[in-house]
């Protein structure tokens, strides 16, 4: 069939500024009229036209509620827009990671490579038709757009006054793999449904010794768990771990990607993943059966991860004690996968990790939950390969032991305050800007909390200039870095939907070897005490707790 293209009026629509992860909002912003074809035309319009025009985009997401109404408005959008073809993963399902990779690596076949993508995803933010749903796109090398791009796209969406549109090509059947070819005024355009794990599973192999992990996953000693809480990691887990690895089925938790991810919050921490938390044993209540040697969660676009042992270590300062020690060059970057992207792409950087539980590497240019979870598999795979059939197999915890005992213990936690009043929020940071002219006033507003804690010697504002192309990212997050290692950071997260998100990381470094073994809060109450009173968080907010607290 011949579809004709429509030029449809609109007006600009307030509030469309895309974050760190792109635009995310509550589904029912999104499905007001023009809402979403105006940030979608207004990203076709802040590309170069041969990153348009002829070109082949990618249009999946986690499966979160609306995305299957919302790829086929983009795929229509595309059309009149002059694309020459869109990819869509099989029921429009992509884990963030895998369209990375899909943009790195596949090839159609006609030879057509793919220049960018529309990520449907709000990460780990609840799914549903009262929750929420986001929209990111991402370039040719894989990765988000850079802020040269979304400040186009913000630019744009605040004098848009028309987007195409081609209204009569019929909706794509996107849960059966095949290509549907299509005419308009441009010549040929086609939508190809592919299997969404191909690709990505075939890198994976590329990076791991897939037989050396399945040898730790068939030993009877080794047990394993992996919750997917309902987000798209379902579409990989199955693949992954049970065929390919030989994984239990029954190690499989929560599988099954549905678009309000169970009625659950798809954030893989102790607070939101309470099954694999309860499973591993370290609920509340005590498990009556063995918990596994290993348990693993993902979040809804399954670019996050949590490792659990019996013990876990977040990455936090740990790393930068580590490269100092092996001599190697580190980079400290602020929130946002597309800093890591440029460090890659310029060979600076080949691993990288946040403390949100995000962890990656140059075979792609977004965080990869999966690839987290087989990086450390990999690594328990290599530390048993003699002693599979000995008396006790390595485990996480022996290794994170291991760690301390050399590099000393960087206890962590995150607290997050969501959906706090915006106007007390910027008041609470803008407290500390003025605070940290003064260390002595510091210093002393901390003693007088805690005499125990160590004095800080430093309080600014982060700011990054980016070593490859000298841009310059400022108000990255308030710190305050102490004598002993120890540090404070507070930052506004720009990945919520509504209201502003506090986060406030507490980081207690201890070299002691006899105190490594002491338990997390215990350890991190004298610093917790110091970063409330000094922030004087329950004045600004009325909050005499967080929300969570990772």
């Amino acid at each position: 069939m011949v579809f004709k293209v429509s030029k449809v009026s609109t007006t600009p629509i307030d509030g469309q500024k895309p974050g760190t992860s792109g635009l995310r909002k509550k589904v029912k912003v999104f499905i007001q009229p023009h809402y979403l074809q105006n940030f979608v035309q207004s990203t076709f319009n802040a590309l170069t036209p041969e990153k348009v025009r002829g070109a082949t985009l990618v249009v999946s997401g986690d499966g979160r509620y609306f995305s299957k109404d919302a790829i086929q408005i983009i795929i229509k959008m595309s059309a009149a827009n002059g694309v020459r073809r869109v990819w869509v993963g099989q029921n429009g399902l992509l884990s963030t990671p895998a369209v990375s990779a899909v943009i790195r690596e596949r090839v159609g076949v006609d030879g057509s490579k793919a220049t960018g993508a529309f990520i449907l995803t709000a990460s780990h933010n609840p799914g549903g038709p009262h929750e929420d749903f986001g929209i990111k796109y991402n370039m040719e090398n894989g990765g988000p757009a850079p802020e040269a791009i979304t400040d186009k796209i913000f630019e744009n969406t605040k004098t848009i006054t028309e987007y195409l549109i081609a209204e009569d090509l019929p909706n794509i059947d996107i849960s059966t793999i095949g290509v549907a070819n299509f005419s308009g005024p441009e010549g040929q355009f086609d939508v190809e449904v592919f299997d969404s794990a191909s690709d990505y599973v075939k890198l994976m192999k590329s990076i791991f010794d897939f037989e050396l992990i399945r040898k730790l996953l068939s030993s009877s000693k080794f047990t394993f768990c992996y919750d997917a809480l309902h987000g798209v990691a379902g579409a990989y887990a199955h693949r992954i771990f049970v065929e390919e690895l030989g994984a239990q089925e029954s190690s499989l938790l929560n599988c099954v990607p549905k678009e309000d991810f169970g009625g659950g919050h798809p954030d893989p921490n102790l607070t939101y993943a309470k099954e694999l938390v309860a499973r591993m044993g370290l609920g509340k209540s005590d498990s009556a059966v063995d918990p596994p040697e290993f348990g693993a969660a993902a979040d809804g676009d399954a670019d996050r991860n949590m490792i659990l042992g019996k013990r876990s270590m977040p990455t936090s300062a740990a790393l930068d004690v580590v490269a100092k020690n092996l001599n190697l060059k580190f980079f400290e970057v602020p929130t946002g996968w597309k800093f890591f992207g440029n460090l890659m792409d310029a060979g600076l950087c080949s691993i990288c990790g946040e403390e949100s539980f995000g962890t990656g590497s140059d075979h792609i240019r977004e965080k990869d939950g999966i690839w987290a979870v087989l990086a450390w598999l990999s690594i328990l795979a290599f530390k048993n390969k003699e002693n599979l059939n000995g008396d006790k197999l390595v485990t996480v915890e022996d290794i994170v032991r291991q760690h301390w005992a050399i590099y000393g213990r960087h206890y962590y936690t995150r607290y997050d305050y969501e959906n706090v009043d915006a106007g007390a929020a910027k008041d609470l940071m803008a407290y500390l800007v003025k605070l940290q002219s003064s260390l002595d006033e510091i210093n002393s507003s901390v003693k007088g909390a805690r005499s125990d804690v160590s004095n800080v010697v430093n309080a600014d504002e982060f700011e990054y200039k980016d070593p490859v192309d000298g841009s310059v990212s400022k108000h990255q997050g308030i710190r305050f870095l102490f004598e002993d290692g120890s540090r404070l950071v507070f930052r506004l997260s720009g990945t919520g939907s509504e209201g502003a998100t506090i986060r406030l990381y507490i980081e207690q470094y201890e070299k002691d070897s006899s105190k490594t073994g002491r338990d997390s809060q215990e350890a991190l109450a004298p610093l917790v005490e110091v970063a409330l009173k000094l922030s004087k968080m329950l004045e600004f907010t009325g909050r005499s707790a967080p929300t969570v607290i990772t």
